[in-house]
């Protein structure tokens, strides 16, 4: 009898991170040596309104296990209203996930200022502990394109 390796699961997790304070605050994780998993992999917006929900969509279709969506407290914003249009929006596309067959703790808002190094780093641990439960996204899998 062959003995079968099992394949460990590496959760694909996309992080959009705005500019003035969500990827201000990976950066002070960073330097305070705070650890969250290397299997977050961020991607700098310039704030969370202009991540298009398209984005998320897509980074599932690409193959992401879950997408956090992160930015500057509400009225604390850069650019004054830009994380209230983003709040609405992402909810909106929160129950277009959950209707389409993802499940609802594989997407995450999360507002992070710059001087919140731990917030970061501890959102992320969670985040990624709650996509290690669920496990592979597999809902999405005939949508996904092939390399």
């Amino acid at each position: 009898m062959s003995i079968e390796a099992k394949e460990i699961f590496k959760p694909r997790i996309v992080a959009f991170c705005c500019n003035w304070c969500s990827y201000a605050g990976a950066d002070l994780a960073g330097s305070s040596r705070l650890t969250y998993p290397a299997d977050v992999k961020i991607i700098r917006v310039p704030c969370s309104c202009r991540v298009n929900p398209m984005f998320i969509l897509r980074a599932f279709e690409k193959g992401a296990d879950g997408v956090i969506l992160c930015g500057c407290h509400p009225g604390d914003c850069h650019y004054t209203s830009g994380n209230y249009y983003a709040r609405r929006r992402m909810t909106l596309l929160f129950s277009m996930l959950e209707f389409i067959g993802v499940e609802q703790g594989r997407t995450r808002v999360e507002w992070v200022s710059a001087a919140e190094g731990a917030k970061f780093s501890r959102t992320m641990n969670e985040f990624a502990e709650k996509i290690y439960s669920l496990g592979k996204n597999v809902r999405l899998e005939d949508l996904r394109c092939r390399n």
